[in-house]
């Protein structure tokens, strides 16, 4: 037998919140059988940058991390705000967590944080010769440190499994492969 799709039967929300929805679904999958309560958690689509200054910078951002319980080094990201296009979206995330603002964004890669259980895309983009403008403008919640590495120190610390968040390294990677800098 092939890999079909499954077909919904039912949905039924447990939970509805802006930053996140669980619902339980009933779905009969290709051969007939019925899985009963298959659980999905719907999440707003994410961006993240890999982020180039003109003096050839990678910009990270250092937070911390409540549900892992860690400060983590990572790329910057964030939330797409409702119908908010992906590229805008980075922009404006590069703008207020870092203070940089870029005009060259490639999208790099479109993936999918878990799509066994959650629902939503991250859009990852090249974003190369950011100049600062502005201060950061942050969330209520957010303290962000800013830092700069050479790409040879980013792919070291790769190497070194020092980048906890798997989305974020998905990003650089694919990045610096667009780059033509991995080797």
């Amino acid at each position: 037998m092939s890999v079909s799709k499954w077909k919904t039967l039912s949905s039924k929300y447990l939970v509805q919140k802006p930053w996140a929805t669980l619902r339980v679904d009933e779905c009969e999958l290709p051969d007939g059988r019925i899985a009963s309560e298959y659980y999905v958690l719907q999440y707003p689509n994410w961006v993240n940058v890999v982020a180039i200054t003109e003096d050839e910078k990678v910009i990270m951002v250092r937070q911390y991390r409540h549900s892992g319980d860690l400060i983590s080094l990572e790329i910057p990201g964030g939330v797409i705000d409702g119908d908010e296009n992906p590229q805008d979206a980075a922009k404006r995330e590069l703008l207020e967590e870092t203070g940089y603002l870029f005009e060259d964004f490639e999208l790099v890669s479109t993936i999918y944080p878990n799509p066994a259980t959650s629902n939503n895309v991250t859009y990852c983009y090249l974003a190369k010769g950011g100049v600062k403008v502005q201060e950061q403008d942050l969330d209520e919640h957010e303290v962000i440190d800013i830092e700069f590495y050479s790409i040879d120190e980013i792919k070291q610390m790769l190497l070194k499994n020092e980048i906890p968040q798997a989305l974020h390294v998905t990003g650089l990677l694919y990045a610096f492969l667009k780059m033509g800098v991995l080797s």
